[in-house]
């Protein structure tokens, strides 16, 4: 990487100006065009995100205010990004971003974003040098999940030189009323202006990308920095508009075309990936023994040890704030909410949070499919338990038609993303996958109808789901392949014994936090 041969803003001109009648004659239409794109992405369902960064008193903040004048206030949120607080610090980093991020049709506006990280922190030091490679690589995969699932993300960046931001910091400085805007750091990033610049240059090198480029904006002149801003802005909104209505006119034939195929392709998973990877595939799921058992004593035994130890365990992962967050998914009827139930029966309930997935919400539909399960993540210390997951993506949304090829296809990497953002945030992750034969489900099914205090478990929809067991079986091989990783790694539980089943659940936990332990 040559950033002085690629560099940005040595080629920017701080010196372009606009005059006042010009300013004048063109801000009138430029507003009423903006306010008309905002109603036109309102209606169209488009989330937008907005992100203001810059050097210290180039104007962000009444760029924003000039911006949002011609905007219906009902449809628009400025988050004023600053220093993290506690509670997003026993987060993982993107949590805070991940929960700002607006539902379809809605404006985010962000003065200061994500990319806080790899400059005012890392400028503060209080961004290691060993976390930038990963602060980039999660920015990366951040703006890349959002703008592929919709979102348009306008990134500007604010540009004035070094003798520009110290007269305006000494203007400010001038008056009490103003004073306290200038911080320490803004004076300490000023005296080292050339270093802070080329972690600026390194952040429009990295990530400026064809579905979210930057557009440094020559803020010396304030009415010039205003006119790009809003011309920037009205081009985005306008070629998003653009490209859904070009969409929308073949959009029926092709949603009916996908599930179709989408369905064909299930099917014929097995085929399709040919040779060493047919292999794997057809073998992932049948590895497992489902003749594995405990006989009542032997399970009541080791059940009353595990628990005492997870008891134990969970205090400690506590006490030194470490997050868990263990995901199960597995056939209906496979055992999920009883091998839960024996592992939280022990467990301080201040300290865990179990969270039952269902099908999405009217609001959880209108932002991008991962943005309700980032905001149930743990903060540190405490686990997050998960019946049923993200990787509904995968299975019934792919083999029900809820989401498209391309959706389905793309989100074994975004899981992945985000499953190593919580490991990278020091975060055990497990994944336990239920499995039971065909023919044991049909027995608990049946169970379930003659017991009264069980028929509640039981629908119409289970039934149906089991005329598709082959589809799910080919989408579950993939998704184990694709998404078992050191760091966020599938278990296989062989759960025709029920016994069986939770017991390994609870030795896997116990396994894997004592091993945490271990390493922190």
């Amino acid at each position: 990487m040559n950033l002085k041969e690629d560099a940005m803003l040595e080629k920017v001109d701080l010196t372009k100006k606009i005059s006042k009648e010009e300013y004048k004659a063109k801000m009138p239409q430029m507003e009423i065009e903006l306010g008309r794109l905002q109603r036109e992405c309102r209606e169209l369902k488009i989330p937008v995100m907005i992100v203001f960064e810059g050097f210290g008193a180039s104007g962000k903040g009444v760029q924003i205010g000039k911006l949002i004048q011609s905007m219906d206030p009902r449809g628009f949120q400025v988050f004023p990004i600053k220093a993290e607080t506690e509670d997003e610090r026993m987060h993982p980093f993107l949590w805070r971003f991940w929960t700002k991020t607006p539902e379809a049709g809605r404006i985010a506006i962000f003065d200061g974003s994500w990319y806080r990280k790899v400059l005012i922190d890392r400028f503060e030091k209080r961004t290691r040098e060993k976390e930038i490679e990963t602060a980039f690589h999660s920015i990366e995969a951040f703006e890349k999940q959002l703008t592929d699932g919709g979102t348009i993300l306008v990134k500007l960046l604010l540009d004035i030189d070094q003798k520009e931001q110290k007269k305006r910091f000494e203007k400010l400085l001038e008056k009490k009323e103003t004073a306290w805007r200038v911080s320490q750091g803004d004076r300490e990033r000023n005296a080292k202006y050339s270093e802070y610049a080329a972690m600026m240059e390194e952040v429009l090198y990295r990530s400026d990308t064809k579905s979210a480029p930057w557009t440094v904006i020559e803020a010396t002149d304030r009415r010039f920095a205003t006119v790009k801003i809003y011309m920037t802005v009205i081009h985005a909104l306008a070629e998003a508009v653009e490209a859904v209505q070009r969409r929308r006119m073949e959009e029926q034939a092709i949603k009916a075309a996908e599930q179709v195929s989408g369905q064909q392709e299930a099917a014929e998973i097995m085929r399709q990936a040919g040779g060493e990877l047919e292999m794997l595939q057809s073998s992932v799921l049948s590895r497992a023994d489902l003749t594995l058992a405990y006989g009542k004593e032997e399970y009541e035994k080791r059940l009353k040890k595990l628990q005492k130890k997870i008891e134990k365990l969970h205090g400690e992962v506590y006490r030194r704030r470490i997050p868990v967050v263990i995901g199960f998914e597995g056939w209906d009827a496979g055992g999920k909410g009883g091998a839960i139930k024996r592992l939280t029966e022990k467990m301080d309930p201040r300290g865990y949070v179990v969270n039952p997935t269902a099908a999405p919400t009217e609001v959880e539909k209108a932002h991008h499919y991962l943005w309700r399960f980032w905001k149930a993540m743990p903060k540190d210390g405490h686990i997050a338990i998960f019946d049923r997951t993200w990787y509904g993506r995968v299975m019934v949304e792919r083999i029900e038609g809820f989401s498209t090829a391309g959706e389905w296809q793309r989100a074994y990497q975004e899981i992945n993303d985000m499953e190593k953002d919580l490991y990278d945030a020091g975060a055990v992750v497990l994944k336990f996958w239920m499995q039971i034969d065909k023919d044991e489900q049909e027995r608990r099914f049946k169970e379930r109808q003659q017991n009264p205090e069980k028929q509640w478990k039981i629908t119409e929809e289970d039934w149906r789901n089991r005329e598709k067991w082959d589809l799910y079986e080919a989408a579950v091989n993939e998704m184990l392949l694709r998404t078992s990783t050191e760091y966020a790694p599938w278990i296989v539980v062989e759960g025709n014994d029920k016994y069986y089943a939770r017991i390994k659940v609870l030795e896997t936990v116990v396994n894997a936090l004592e091993r945490r332990l271990k390493e922190k």
